[in-house]
């Protein structure tokens, strides 16, 4: 016992030191302040995970690099925020891997339906070599990709009926993501896939225009989906990353040793998300069940497996090497 405490107390000695000889690089350096914008509220994973990181920032560089956070698409939907990155007039952002994958198609692959069979496998994928290389290839649109946060395991939730099988969802109007994958996923499934931007879909939900959509249990839980979505399904069809991204002007700008302090923040703040939303998500559903959505919790996931396998056919190729590569990575 004495001895892990020993070590514990080495490590954090360690850590202090390193981060007060970082705090020292910038001691010289003018103040920069970033602007860090998401879609969310408050409460979601991506502004817990944006305000751990806007914290270690400002410890690792003594304040010489502040953040600053705009929630809620105050400066625009996650399109607008990436385009805005890429000519300098958003700095940066916590945005979910579809719609980066309209800039980087490759990026897509991680939404296959049904590809991950758990978030550490996910984990494994995203923080090792393929991550890494997909991240690199957002410098050829004006983009600078530092972690992958989490969106997620994606649900099911809808304000018609339960869903068990995939011939519940014939003719449901479901609100997808503005990314292809998706779009042709819930289309194999029989929805009527209805890709939108997801401010519109909350206004969508309320006037009844849509049936449903697909989020996470965080979302679902944050944005009340429960006043307009009677029904959920723990369907897990696909597990999306989010990724904290900058555009390559903003990133230019900063010197080589705030740019480490960033990739390293942002990755340790991608961590906390993730072992956040683990804690939160069993007591978000019992907080679902208390406000009268009806969950269900065991659907046939074989039979909703089986009727995608034409998504993997008709996207397999376009992803080069890299969807061979994760399932072997996977086995």
């Amino acid at each position: 016992m004495k001895s892990f405490a020993r070590r514990t107390l080495a490590l954090g000695i360690s850590l202090a030191l390193v981060s007060a000889a970082q705090a020292a690089d910038f001691e010289d350096m003018d103040p920069i302040t970033l602007r860090l914008a998401h879609v969310v509220n408050e409460q979601d994973g991506f502004h817990i995970a944006a305000v751990k990181f806007q914290e270690l920032v400002a410890e690792r560089t003594d304040g010489a690099i502040s953040i600053d956070i705009y929630p809620n698409a105050s400066l625009g939907d996650e399109r607008t925020l990436l385009e805005g990155m890429q000519i300098g007039t958003v700095d940066m952002g916590v945005i979910t891997n579809g719609p980066v994958a309209n800039f980087v198609e490759e990026m897509a692959v991680f939404e296959l339906p049904f590809l991950f069979p758990s978030p550490e496998a996910a984990y494994e994928v995203l923080d090792g070599e393929i991550g890494q290389e997909l991240l690199d290839k957002l410098g050829d649109v004006n983009l600078k990709g530092l972690a992958y946060a989490e969106r997620g395991f994606r649900n099911l939730t809808n304000s018609e009926r339960p869903v068990t099988t995939p011939e519940d969802l014939d003719g449901l109007r479901i609100r997808v993501m503005e990314n292809p994958v998706y779009t042709d996923t819930f289309r194999e499934l029989g929805a009527n896939a209805i890709p939108m931007a997801w401010t519109e879909a909350l206004t969508a939900m309320q006037q009844g225009t849509i049936d449903g959509q697909e989020n996470p249990v965080n979302v679902i839980h944050s944005f009340k989906l429960y006043e307009t979505q009677d029904h959920m399904t723990l369907s897990r069809h696909t597990y999306a990353p989010a990724i904290f991204v900058m555009g390559t002007p903003a990133w230019n700008q900063l010197s080589e040793e705030a740019q480490d302090v960033l990739v390293e923040a942002a990755q340790e703040a991608a961590e906390y998300e993730r072992h956040m939303n683990a804690e939160m998500e069993a007591d978000q559903l019992d907080e679902l069940r208390a406000a009268g959505m009806e969950i269900v919790e065991d659907p046939d996931l074989e039979a909703f497996q089986a009727a995608v396998e034409p998504v993997y056919e008709q996207y397999g190729e376009q992803f080069g090497d890299y969807l061979p590569r994760i399932k072997e990575a996977l086995q």
